[in-house]
């Protein structure tokens, strides 16, 4: 099966160097520097359990997305509708596309952009780019897809990969889950630039963390979305899920110097609260430091 990944980040080069392993077509479309690796070196793909090379192809012109059965958007939700825009023109006419990417609202600008069936997907992986073309996995590396008539095909192919996936009964429900856990995590992992298992006084950064997620969960219900358990459960879970030594792609991001997603993570919540009369001062907080810290100039900048 052919595959194009948009977006050669760690998130899309996991998911991508799975399928490449398990001897499917994949080419990636990213940067030059991580282009240029993989097509001179290969992929390196670096587990716990395993570290090894993929020949693998790599442009970065969206045009080698053509003839692509199964394209992965990878890209940060701040590029989603332009890369949509430009998506369009390239696809193969069964394409299907699938957005690998935090936030609730990519599909649908996929959707406005291009003809082609959009399935979204929620990702839990923790991995980060350890270099250009060295993909490094810390942990998880599950999928819950939207439910379509292509899903089922989709799901077996990636299930056989050893790319564990789920087909959610409510995948809006599951996509807002999933931005609740990185409102409640990704700002402060950026802020103090540490990972999980390295933060100190753990019972005021719980606090902190039940604050941002009792607000995401008001959000949510003014919109329809309500969930099972309460801000303090969701936490605990939030806390047994991130592997401890996981840096958040926010984190990731402002230590190299790059704007981050955190206007369509917290900063969401903000605007969302903000329609349906909702205070969000804990998010507000966490978004307003962030982008802050985004203006700073860094080492790797």
């Amino acid at each position: 099966m052919r595959f194009s990944v948009l977006g050669a980040g760690a998130v899309g080069c996991y998911y991508g160097g799975m399928l490449a392993r398990h001897g499917h077509d994949v080419v990636f479309i990213g940067r030059h520097s991580h282009v240029a690796a993989m097509n001179q070196n290969g992929l390196r793909l670096q587990s716990q359990a395993f570290d090894v090379r993929l020949p693998v192809r790599a442009a970065t012109q969206i045009e080698a997305t053509a003839g692509a059965d199964v394209v992965f958007v990878c890209v940060k939700s701040t590029d989603t509708a332009e890369v949509a825009r430009m998506l369009g023109p390239v696809l193969a006419p069964g394409a299907i596309v699938v957005s690998l990417q935090n936030g609730v609202d990519n599909a649908a600008l996929l959707r406005a952009a291009i003809a082609q069936p959009v399935i979204c997907a929620a990702v839990y992986v923790a991995c980060e780019m350890a270099g250009p073309g060295h993909l490094l996995h810390h942990g998880r590396g599950d999928l819950a897809i939207e439910a379509s008539p292509h899903s089922e095909a989709l799901a077996s192919v990636l299930l056989a990969a050893k790319i564990h996936t789920q087909i959610a009964a409510d995948v809006h429900a599951t996509l807002w889950q999933k931005l609740i856990l990185n409102c409640a995590y990704n700002a402060v992992s950026a802020i103090v630039q540490l990972p999980l298992g390295a933060m100190t006084h753990r019972d005021a950064l719980r606090e902190t963390m039940r604050e941002v997620v009792a607000e995401c969960l008001a959000v949510a219900a003014a919109e329809g979305v309500h969930f099972e358990h309460d801000a303090t459960h969701m936490v605990e879970q939030i806390e047994a899920t991130i592997p401890a030594t996981q840096y958040s792609s926010t984190a990731q991001d402002l230590a190299r110097g790059k704007h981050s997603e955190i206007d369509f993570l917290n900063g969401a919540i903000v605007r969302r609260g903000m329609i349906a009369g909702i205070a969000t001062p804990a998010n507000r907080t966490l978004h307003t430091l962030v982008k802050v810290l985004e203006g700073k100039p860094t080492a790797h900048a």
